[in-house]
């Protein structure tokens, strides 16, 4: 309310970004909605390609060698015959598998950890930080091509190694996160009702931590495929014929100048899908990240 200059009161708009109303930066728009639509959908492809009408991956036909992207081939076929965008339907299961699966181990063991530490501090910190410390000290894509070339590459592996190597960042954000609440008036007062450490932990504690856990996770989530794609590249991911991006995009590679689009889908569909899941994972970090927002 305001007085004017004749002495009447007028009331007059609340500000924006009152307590109450949802800040801009707040609210999802097209900017989630429509990442999260490419990512459901190449989810959805993935986890059904086995009962879509589409040819097997690693069959060959020599009589559309290299045929360029048309009607029939929605996606081209490449040197030897194959199918791309049952290539790239199929290989999209690798990808999503190690960069779901891998965060998953990394988020399960390292929330535990963040959990100890930032709780009970003192010694418990101490022996956790160092370990993960000692942990991050490790060049990760080293670790990963000794351990692949010693044991032989597989997915299984792959996503052992990859979660292994993430736990150290999940245990550092929920350390963080844990520290904020362990002294919050919740926490102690269910101290002071004599709840054991174990309930405040899995009750008071963890389902403030895991809400910011979870969308960092989505950011990791990208961080791996990128990963996964690389190794793959390289021949230290799932072994062909079994079509991952990455090795199509490694199969592309040579015949870039005449047959860009081997190589090219691939990477575009990989480029777009870490993209939705960074945009996906940033949006709803602010979403879920109210402090100062009603200061």
């Amino acid at each position: 309310m305001r007085v004017a200059a004749d002495g009447e009161a007028r009331t007059t708009a609340p500000a924006r970004g009152v307590p109450g109303r949802p800040l801009a930066r707040h609210r999802l728009g097209p900017g989630f909605w429509i990442p999260l639509v490419w990512t459901t959908m190449v989810v959805v492809l993935a986890a059904t390609a086995n009962l879509l009408p589409l040819r097997s991956p690693i069959e060959t036909d020599f009589s559309v060698i290299s045929n360029w992207p048309d009607a029939t081939w929605w996606f081209g076929t490449d040197q030897l015959g194959r199918d791309i965008f049952s290539r790239a339907v199929f290989g999209a299961r690798i990808s999503l598998i190690v960069g779901l699966l891998a965060p998953a181990l990394g988020l399960g063991v390292g929330i535990s950890l963040g959990l100890a530490a930032g709780y009970f501090r003192g010694r418990a910190e101490s022996v956790i930080v160092a370990a993960m410390d000692a942990i991050m000290a490790f060049p990760g894509i080293l670790v990963v091509l000794a351990v692949t070339a010693y044991v032989g590459a597989n997915t299984a592996v792959l996503i052992l190694l990859l979660g292994f190597l993430t736990t150290p960042a999940f245990m550092r954000v929920a350390r963080a996160n844990t520290l904020v609440f362990a002294e919050r008036e919740f926490v102690l007062a269910a101290r002071a009702m004599g709840a054991t450490h174990a309930r405040v932990l899995t009750f008071e504690i963890l389902p403030n931590v895991i809400i910011p856990m979870l969308t960092y996770a989505l950011l990791v989530v990208s961080r791996i495929i990128v990963i996964e794609g690389v190794l793959s590249f390289l021949g230290l991911s799932v072994p062909p014929p079994q079509p991952t991006w990455g090795n199509m995009i490694a199969e592309g590679q040579a015949d870039l100048a005449t047959l860009p689009y081997i190589a090219f889908i691939p990477s575009g569909l990989m480029f777009l899908t870490v993209l939705s899941i960074n945009l996906i994972g940033e949006r709803l970090r602010a979403r879920t990240d109210f402090r100062g927002s009603a200061l």
